[in-house]
C-alpha cells in the first residue's frame, strides 16, 4: 500500500507539473526565496550542473513554485560520468534539457517518503522513468546511490547523486547498436536468423523486461582468439545461442540489486557475482565455464526502455 501511495502521489504531481517545466514560471507569480536554482548557484560543488541548467534554459523553471525533486549530480559525478565542459558544450540546449528533466520529478519526495524495496518506477519530467530503490545501504536511483539526501529548497528538495543519469535511448538491442557493441549485435543477429538459431531471440531482447551483461567488442575478440577463430560466424549457432542466453537475467537488476554470490540466469545455470574483486575493487561476474577467470563489470546501469545493460570485459561461458 505504501509503494502504491508513493507512486500515485509522484505520478499525479508530475502530471500537474510537467506543463510548468516546459513553459517556465515567473518568480513574481508566487515568489520563493531559496529555490532549487539558488541552491545550485550557491553550492561550489554544482558548477557543472549550474552550467547545464543555464544552457538548458531551466533556471527560471527551477525557480518556480514547484514543488520539484532534483537528483543533482555534483561536479565529481559529472567527471566520473565522463561529462566534461567540452562534452557539455557539444550538446544542444534541447539535449541538455532532456538530461536535466530526467533528473527531475514534479513532486517533493524526501528520502523518508521513499518506500523500502527495489526499483519503484517513477515518471520524470522528461517523460521517461527512473527506478528508485531503498534498502539497508541507502536510496538509489537507477542503481546510483544518493550520497546526500534532503538538501532543502523552498520549492522542493535536492538529492545529491554520484553519477549523471542517462535517459534511455531505446530497447536493449537498440542500446547495443547505439553503444557500438558491434560484435554483440552481430552475435544476436546470427543466433536469431541462422538455421538452428532462435528466431525470437532479438525480439525477446527488444521487448521483455531483462538485464543483460553485455560483452564488449574486445571481449568477443578475446574469445575468438581463445577458440582459434577469426569471426563470430565460425561459432556453431547452437553454441552461440547458449552463450548469449547465459548473459541474460530476468527483470531489472541494477548494480544496487547485485550481491556477492550466485546469480541465476534466465535460461538456466548460475553465474557468480562479487562486488569488490574486479579490477580496481569494482564488481565482477564469472561463468561456470570460465575456468576461474572472472569478467570485470566495466560499466553499470545503462538504462534501456525494457531493462538494464551492464558492460563486461569477458564473454561468460556456461
Amino acid at each position: 500500500m505504501e509503494l502504491k501511495k508513493f507512486l500515485r502521489q509522484s505520478t499525479f504531481a508530475i502530471a500537474l507539473s510537467v506543463p510548468v517545466l516546459i513553459t517556465g514560471c515567473d518568480k513574481d507569480d508566487d515568489p520563493v526565496n531559496n529555490t532549487i536554482t539558488d541552491v545550485v548557484v550557491g553550492n561550489a560543488s554544482f558548477t557543472t550542473l549550474e552550467a547545464a541548467v543555464v544552457k538548458a534554459g531551466l533556471q527560471t523553471t527551477l525557480s518556480g513554485t514547484g514543488p520539484f525533486t532534483v537528483f543533482a549530480p555534483d561536479d565529481a559525478a559529472f567527471t566520473a560520468s565522463g561529462i566534461t565542459s567540452t562534452v557539455l558544450n557539444s550538446l544542444t540546449p534541447a539535449q541538455v534539457s532532456n538530461i536535466l528533466l530526467y533528473h527531475t520529478l514534479g513532486a517533493k519526495v524526501t528520502a523518508a517518503d521513499v518506500p523500502a524495496g527495489p526499483n519503484a518506477k517513477v515518471t520524470t519530467a522528461s517523460g521517461d522513468s527512473v527506478f528508485v530503490t531503498k534498502n539497508a545501504n541507502g536510496v538509489f536511483i537507477n542503481g546510483i546511490k544518493v550520497n546526500t539526501a534532503d538538501v532543502a529548497a523552498d520549492n522542493g528538495v535536492i538529492h545529491v547523486i554520484g553519477r549523471v543519469l542517462n535517459p534511455p535511448v531505446g530497447n536493449i538491442v537498440e542500446t547495443a547498436v547505439a553503444s557500438g557493441l558491434d560484435s554483440l549485435v552481430k552475435a544476436v543477429t546470427r543466433a536469431t536468423t541462422a538455421p538452428g538459431g532462435d528466431p525470437t531471440l532479438a525480439g525477446t531482447l527488444s521487448t521483455a523486461r531483462l538485464t543483460v551483461f553485455a560483452p564488449t567488442n574486445a571481449a568477443f575478440t578475446q574469445l575468438l582468439g581463445a577458440l582459434s577463430l577469426t569471426d563470430i560466424n565460425q561459432i556453431p549457432v547452437g553454441t552461440l545461442l547458449a552463450v548469449l542466453r547465459y548473459h541474460v537475467v530476468g527483470g531489472r537488476a541494477f548494480s544496487s540489486d547485485l550481491t556477492n554470490g550466485s546469480l541465476p540466469m534466465l535460461a538456466g545455470g548460475n553465474t557468480t557475482t562479487n562486488l569488490t574483486n574486479g579490477t580496481g575493487g569494482g564488481p565482477s561476474i564469472q561463468g561456470n565455464g570460465n575456468g576461474g577467470n572472472r569478467s570485470n563489470i566495466t560499466a553499470t546501469n545503462i538504462v534501456c526502455r525494457n531493462g538494464v545493460v551492464h558492460l563486461i570485459d569477458r564473454v561468460l561461458l556456461p
